[in-house]
C-alpha cells in the first residue's frame, strides 16, 4: 500500500506531470498525508460556496473482478488528492479480492492472481483509504460504478456509507466537451484533450488521468461562471439547459440575500425576484425551474442586476416596491393590486347591505361605510360576503328600498328584506350592528352561526353544502385575521425590534427607504382602509413578524401591539365532513379486489 504526500503542481494541457515520491504505509499506521479535514464526515453544506481553488478533491479509481458489486470484488484502489491545481498526495494498493480473477479481467488490467495473493484484504485497506479521503470532495469518471463497489465494501465491513459531495467527470464532460470527442470514455478524452496522463486500466494511472481531466473541465467551466463548489455540483444539470451560455450573466452575483432583476433590451426590467442566496437562486433558473415562462424569460434576458439586502425582510419589501414601480411582464404576484377589491357595508344607506367595490370612497362623512379588505379577487370577496350574509340575514337585493314586494332572496328565506314592511327599520339596524360588531370586534357572532350550520348540514348528510359552509367560514376568518394584523400595524406610530444584532424600525407598519427604490408611497393613515397599492408590502411585514416572533426582541412600541380580541379559529385545519361508510360487512368477491 503506497501513499505519497509531496505537493506537486498539476500541469495545464501541454505540461507534463512531474511525479511524486513516497514510501510504504503499513496496515494500521496513520497516514502522514492530512492536508484536508480529518475524519470521515462529508463537507458541510455551509461550505458549498467555497471557491474551487480552496476545495480539496480526492479522485478515486477502482479495478474489480467484474461489474456487479454483489458478486465481484475490488482488486486495486488508486486515489489522488488535489487542491488549487496541486497534487497533495496519492494512494495506491492492490487488494486481495478473495475470489478468482476472470481471464478477461486479467487481459484488460494486467492484474493477476499472483499479484493480489500477498496484498491486504479490503478490511485492512478501508481505514487507510478513509483517512486519506478525509473531508474532501470525491471525484471519479463514471463514478457510480466505483462508488457502488466502495459502498458495498463499507457496508460489508460495517462502516457508514460515504456522504461526501461527489463529482462525476463523465457527466461534466458530456456537458462541456461533448462536441470535441466521439464519446466521453476516459481514454478517448485523454487522447483528444492531450492530457498529461493516459489511462491504462490500472487504478492510479486512471485516477491521475481523471485528475487531469478534472482540471481541464474546471478551466472550461469557468467560462460559464462556475466559481464555487455549489456551482460545480449543479453544473451537469445547468449545462444541459438550452440557454446555458447565459450562465455568464450570473458571474457577479453574490451569495447573500437580496433582490435580482432580469433585464432585457434597452434595460427593460423583465422580472423581479428575491432570494436568500442570490447566486444560487438565479442559477437555479437554468436547472430545475420548469415554470412555463422561464425559458422565454431567459431568452429575452440580456443582464441580471441585483441589490444586496441586509435581511430577507428587506428583500421581500424591496421586491414588492420594485414590482410596483416597473410592472415587469413576467411577474404575476404583487402585480395584481389593481384587481384587489373590498367588501363594503353601506352604512350610509337607510337599510345597509354588502357590496363589492374596487376602491374605498374615503370614509368619514362623505362615505360612512365599513370596509373589509382589500381582498385578492372578486371571487374571494364574494365568498366572504356570502359568509357574512349566511350568518346574519341582511338584505341582498341591490334595488332601492322600499319596494312593493320582497326580493327573491327574502322570498327564499335566506335574507331579510325591508320591502313591503317585512321588517322595521329599528329591527333591521339591530342586524346591521351585529355585522359591524363581528367585523370590528369579537367575530364569534359571525363565525359561530356558520359553524353551527356546518355541523347541522353534516348531521343531515348534506356533505357538499357542509364543506361549502366550512370554506366560507375559513375565508371570513382569514380576511378578519388579515384585517386585524393590518389595523394593528398601521396604528403603531413607531415600532422598533431587534433581530439578532440588527435593529429594525417600522413606521405605521412600513419600512423606511431602501436601496435602489427609496421609500414606498405614503400611507393616508389608520383611519382609512388599507390602500390596495400598499397591502402587499404590509403583508410582507405581517408575515415576517408571524414567522420570526420567537426570535425578536421588542425595543420600542408607540401603541398597542397585542390584540385584546379573542383568537380566530382556523377552519382550514378541520377536515371536510366525510360521508360515513355504510354499516355491515363489506361485500365479498370482485368488489374487494385490488387492481
Amino acid at each position: 500500500m503506497t501513499v505519497t504526500s509531496k505537493r506537486v503542481r498539476f500541469p495545464h494541457e501541454a505540461q507534463r506531470y512531474r511525479g511524486t515520491t513516497g514510501g510504504t504505509l503499513q496496515p494500521n499506521v496513520r497516514s502522514v498525508e492530512s492536508p484536508a479535514v480529518e475524519g470521515f464526515q462529508a463537507r458541510s453544506f455551509d461550505d458549498l460556496g467555497t471557491p474551487l481553488a480552496d476545495v480539496t478533491f480526492t479522485v478515486i479509481d477502482l479495478e474489480t473482478t467484474g461489474g456487479s458489486p454483489a458478486a465481484d470484488a475490488i482488486t486495486e484502489v488508486g486515489a489522488v488528492k488535489v487542491r488549487g491545481g496541486e497534487c497533495l498526495g496519492t494512494f495506491q494498493t492492490l487488494v486481495n479480492p478473495g475470489v478468482p480473477i476472470p481471464p478477461g479481467i486479467v487481459v484488460l488490467t494486467g492484474i493477476t492472481e499472483a499479484m493480489v495473493r500477498p496484498a491486504p484484504l479490503i478490511d485492512a485497506v478501508l481505514p487507510q483509504l478513509l483517512e486519506f479521503i478525509g473531508g474532501s470532495v470525491l471525484v471519479g469518471h463514471n463514478f457510480r460504478f466505483d462508488t457502488s463497489f466502495l459502498d458495498a465494501a463499507l457496508r460489508a465491513e460495517h462502516y457508514p456509507r460515504l456522504t461526501h459531495a461527489r463529482i462525476d467527470t463523465c457527466r461534466l464532460a458530456r456537458r462541456l466537451v461533448r462536441d470535441e470527442a466521439p464519446d466521453c470514455r476516459l481514454g478517448t478524452l485523454a487522447r483528444r484533450l492531450r492530457l498529461a496522463h493516459q489511462p491504462s486500466h490500472r487504478a492510479l494511472d486512471d485516477a491521475l488521468a481523471t485528475a487531469d481531466l478534472l482540471h481541464f473541465l474546471l478551466e472550461r467551466a469557468a467560462g460559464l461562471g462556475v466559481l464555487g463548489l455549489d456551482d460545480l455540483l449543479a453544473l451537469p444539470t445547468l449545462a444541459a439547459h438550452p440557454l446555458a451560455p447565459k450562465l455568464r450573466l450570473t458571474g457577479s452575483l453574490p451569495r447573500r440575500p437580496g433582490v435580482y432583476l432580469f433585464r432585457g433590451r434597452n434595460g427593460r426590467v423583465l422580472y423581479v425576484g428575491k432570494a436568500t442566496d442570490l447566486r444560487a437562486r438565479v442559477r437555479s433558473y437554468f436547472s430545475g425551474d420548469d415554470r412555463r415562462k422561464v425559458l422565454p424569460l431567459l431568452r429575452e434576458a440580456e443582464a441580471v442586476d441585483h441589490v444586496v439586502c441586509a435581511s430577507p425582510l428587506e428583500a421581500a419589501v424591496l421586491e414588492v416596491r420594485l414590482i410596483h414601480r416597473h410592472l415587469p411582464p413576467y411577474n404575476q404576484r404583487s402585480k395584481r393590486w389593481r384587481r384587489y377589491v373590498y367588501v363594503k357595508l353601506t352604512l350610509g344607506e337607510r337599510f345597509p347591505r354588502l357590496s363589492i367595490v374596487r376602491s374605498p370612497a374615503g370614509g368619514g362623512r362623505r362615505d360612512p361605510a365599513l370596509y373589509l379588505g382589500p381582498l385578492p379577487s372578486t371571487a374571494a370577496a364574494r365568498q366572504v360576503a356570502d359568509a357574512i350574509e349566511s350568518a346574519v340575514p341582511i338584505r341582498r337585493c341591490t334595488k332601492v328600498v322600499p319596494r312593493d314586494a320582497p326580493c327573491t332572496p327574502a322570498q327564499l328565506g335566506v335574507a331579510t328584506c325591508p320591502c313591503a314592511g317585512a321588517i322595521s327599520e329599528r329591527s333591521y339596524q339591530e342586524l346591521v350592528q351585529q355585522v359591524v360588531a363581528g367585523l370590528t370586534g369579537d367575530a364569534s357572532n359571525l363565525l359561530e352561526p356558520l359553524e353551527a350550520r356546518m355541523h347541522a348540514l353534516a348531521a343531515a348528510e348534506r356533505y357538499e353544502e357542509a364543506a361549502d359552509t366550512r370554506d366560507r367560514a375559513a375565508a371570513l376568518a382569514r380576511a378578519l385575521q388579515r384585517q386585524r394584523q393590518f389595523d394593528t400595524l398601521r396604528a403603531l406610530e413607531r415600532l422598533e425590534l431587534e433581530a439578532g444584532e440588527r435593529r429594525i424600525t417600522f413606521t405605521r407598519g412600513f419600512l423606511g427607504p431602501l436601496a435602489g427604490v427609496g421609500a414606498g408611497p405614503p400611507d393616508p393613515g389608520p383611519s382609512t382602509p388599507v390602500p390596495s397599492h400598499l397591502v402587499d408590502e404590509l403583508a410582507c411585514v405581517a408575515t415576517w413578524l408571524d414567522a420570526e416572533a420567537a426570535r425578536l426582541q421588542l425595543v420600542r412600541c408607540d401603541g398597542q401591539l397585542a390584540s385584546p380580541l379573542p383568537r380566530l379559529p382556523r377552519y382550514e385545519q378541520a377536515p371536510a365532513p366525510a360521508r360515513p361508510r355504510p354499516a355491515g360487512p363489506r361485500p365479498a368477491g370482485p368488489e374487494r379486489r385490488g387492481r
